[in-house]
Order: structure tokens, then C-alpha cells, then sequence
């Protein structure tokens, strides 16, 4: 029977259609997606350096680079789909790397809740961080046993195989509902700003009296803060039912799709995050920035 321990290449013997995904990883799209999320780390190390966001840039900057070498491992796969090693790199690295991309978009919302007025939020903003972030580490370390466990059972051993799709779905379906959270708190601190707040006025600094940011310009990091988050939710959502019919399953053998609704979701987010860095439009984000009361 044709396995990663006994096949090493394409061949009568070891067909692709036998490997996992059933396929030749299409080399332009990958080559894409590697170039592309290469191209994004190293700008948000620029903007993050810039800005001196450190948090903000060690979430994106390993969020970006994990996708980046998870397209390699692709990439690699298009010469030759029965690489063990180039299947591993791209499994853990592309279902760990949302994770931090996630993180991001927490941080964001805590920092656009500092600037519009915490007062209207049910969470203290440092909650945000505490609380989201917290349950998002505990979805990465269900994801990353999950991916440890499938990457080392390769195509070989399928209960061990079972058992890592398990646990990786646990950790995406937790990581969906953490979203899911974190969402319908936004959204009630959202009505309740412009209900009963100054809308994008914003707070005000102690020193001058002056909002924080511009009110023209809140509305751009808001907008690309709900479209990560919504791009985010979608490549999470997507992977539950990917990962749920098991190794090699036909929507997992559908690269399309895969290509539409995991890289360019999470492309798309680190984009926005990058055109609207959040440290150029949230002071607060800035290491040794005040302007809070």
C-alpha cells in the first residue's frame, strides 16, 4: 500500500492521487502565496520597528512568516507530493500561523477601545488582551499538539493520524468561538459608542486636550480591524469541516478552495493590517506613547 514510508516519489507503485491531498500543489499559486506573505512579514517588521508596536509586530511578523514557509512546504510538494518533510512544514505552519494573526486583531480592538472611550465597553480593554489572547494560546497549543501528533504519524499510522485531525479541530473550534466572543463584545461596544459616546471624536489626550487620532481617520482602522477579524473567522469556519472529514477527505482534496478560503483570508487580513497599520493610527500602540486618562 503506498505510504510516506514507502514512497518517495511519484510512480506506478505511488500514485498522487494516494497521497493526502490527492494532488500536484499548484506551483504558481503557492509560489504567490509564498512571495506574497515573504513580502508582508517584511513590512510589518518595517512598520512595527517604526512604530515601535512590539507586540502588534511579534504576533504579525511570526503570523506571516509561519504562512510564508507553509507555502514553501507546498511549493516544495508541487515537485514532489511525497515529500514527509514538505507535507509537515506545511501542516503545522498553516494551521498554527492564524493563530497570530488572530492575536492582532484582539490587540487592535483593545487599542480602538482605548481611543473611542473603555468606559463604554462590558470588558476593560487590558481584558481584551488577557482574556483573548489567553484563549487563543490555548487554541494554538491544541493546534500545535494536534499538527505534532499528524505530522508525525505522516500518512502511515491513521489512528495517530485521527487523533491529530481530533485535537486540531478542537483547536479550531475553539478558536472560532473565542472569535465569536470577542465579536459580539465589539459589537456591543460598538452601538454603545455611537449611541451614547462622541463617535469617532474619540478620547482625549492629558496633555492637550485633543483627541488621540483624527476623527477622519478612525473609520479606516476600524474598517480594516472588522475585515481581518470577518477574513479570519472565515478560514477558521472553513477548517472545522476541511479537517472534520479526515485526512485525504474530498474537500480537503479540493485545492481551490483551500487556496480561496485559508491563504487568501488570512493574505487578505495581513494586508489590511498592513496598508492600515495599527500603529500608524492608534497612538496608544506605540511603546512609551501617553495619551490616556
Amino acid at each position: 500500500m503506498a505510504s510516506y514510508a514507502t514512497c518517495s516519489s511519484v510512480g506506478p507503485l505511488c500514485p498522487v492521487e494516494a497521497t493526502t491531498y490527492g494532488y500536484y500543489p499548484n506551483f504558481g499559486g503557492n509560489v504567490f502565496f509564498t512571495v506574497f506573505f515573504g513580502i508582508l512579514g517584511v513590512c510589518q517588521t518595517g512598520l512595527g520597528i517604526y512604530y515601535r508596536t512590539w507586540t502588534f509586530l511579534t504576533a504579525l511578523l511570526i503570523g506571516t512568516f509561519m504562512e510564508m514557509a507553509g507555502y514553501i512546504g507546498r511549493v516544495l510538494m508541487n515537485d514532489n507530493p511525497w515529500s514527509g518533510p514538505a507535507f509537515k512544514l506545511q501542516i503545522v505552519c498553516l494551521v498554527l500561523a492564524p493563530t497570530f494573526v488572530a492575536a492582532g486583531v484582539y490587540l487592535t480592538l483593545k487599542h480602538i477601545i482605548l481611543n473611542l472611550g473603555p468606559q463604554h465597553s462590558i470588558l476593560k480593554p487590558r481584558l481584551f488582551t488577557w482574556i483573548f489572547i489567553g484563549c487563543d494560546i490555548g487554541s494554538l497549543i491544541l493546534q500545535a499538539a494536534g499538527g505534532g501528533v499528524a505530522a508525525a504519524a505522516g500518512n502511515d499510522d491513521m489512528a495517530m493520524l485521527k487523533a491529530g485531525d481530533d485535537i486540531i479541530i478542537a483547536g479550531i473550534a475553539f478558536q472560532v468561538g473565542t472569535m465569536v466572543v470577542c465579536g459580539a463584545f465589539a459589537l456591543i461596544f460598538f452601538w454603545r459608542v455611537f449611541k451614547h459616546g462622541d463617535g469617532f471624536a474619540g478620547e482625549k489626550n492629558l496633555d492637550t486636550g485633543l483627541s488621540a487620532i483624527s476623527p477622519k481617520w478612525m473609520p479606516y482602522i476600524i474598517a480594516a480591524e472588522v475585515f481581518a477579524y470577518f477574513t479570519v473567522l472565515i478560514r477558521c469556519i472553513y477548517r472545522i469541516p476541511e479537517m472534520a472529514g479526515g485526512w485525504g477527505n474530498p474537500l480537503m482534496q479540493k485545492e481551490d478552495e483551500f487556496l480561496v478560503l485559508d491563504g487568501m483570508m488570512i493574505a487578505l487580513a495581513c494586508l489590511a493590517f498592513t496598508i492600515f497599520h495599527p500603529g500608524v493610527f492608534l497612538p496608544s500602540m506605540r511603546t512609551g506613547h501617553k495619551n490616556r486618562a
